[in-house]
């Protein structure tokens, strides 16, 4: 089974949705493959790092929403500390790490620096610094994220989602044909896949 996901960094319900996906993953015991593709919520630039209450101010019954449903899947979403930031640069340093086979671990790092250290993501040594709490070489990737390497890779992201239709995010899809939007819980997921399977297995002995 091949999942492409469609996530933003920043996004809350992308952060959430990846954890409870990988949980998912794990009941389903398959051979699964997942890549997750750049996605933005907003490609504006972001001239100064603003924090990210003072920009949601009038979404407060959200970041409360999100904030409980995270607590209650053990992450941190704390919206006091995050600040804003355009995401393409770090999409950047994500390509980057599946080139070396850490995406996963790399999108991990940095929604965890966004969300519950106040990491601004907008800024290149601060992304550099991130990709070395992983292990990866964060002078090597300082370097690269100096250069324009990787922006085809984001843009045709960006492309195939607009192609796609994909109008919010995660948005999932699989084997090419099946989309499921939303950080659904791992039970919904499950089920999800298990059809999925079931189809595609009657579907292969036609």
């Amino acid at each position: 089974m091949d999942i492409q996901v469609w996530s933003d960094v920043v996004c809350p319900w992308c952060y959430l949705g990846r954890h409870r996906l990988e949980a998912a993953l794990a009941m389903f015991g398959e051979d699964v493959t997942v890549t997750y593709r750049a996605y933005q919520l907003d490609p504006s630039p972001v001239p100064e790092p603003l924090p990210v209450t003072t920009v949601m101010a009038n979404a407060a019954e959200m970041v409360d929403r999100v904030t409980a449903a995270g607590a209650a899947d053990g992450l941190v979403l704390d919206f006091g500390r995050a600040v804003t930031a355009n995401t393409f640069t770090a999409h950047r340093l994500i390509a980057w790490a599946a080139l070396r086979d850490r995406q996963s671990a790399m999108l991990d790092a940095l929604q965890r620096a966004h969300f519950a250290d106040g990491v601004d993501l907008g800024s290149v040594p601060a992304l550099a610094a991130v990709a070395g709490t992983i292990g990866l070489d964060a002078a090597e990737a300082l370097s690269y994220l100096e250069s324009q390497a990787g922006t085809a890779a984001v843009r045709n992201d960006l492309d195939e989602a607009r192609e796609l239709g994909v109008t919010s995010v995660p948005t999932l899809v699989i084997d090419g044909k099946f989309v499921i939007q939303g950080a659904q819980d791992p039970a919904t997921l499950l089920s999800a896949f298990q059809e999925i399977r079931r189809r595609e297995t009657v579907e292969a002995g036609r």
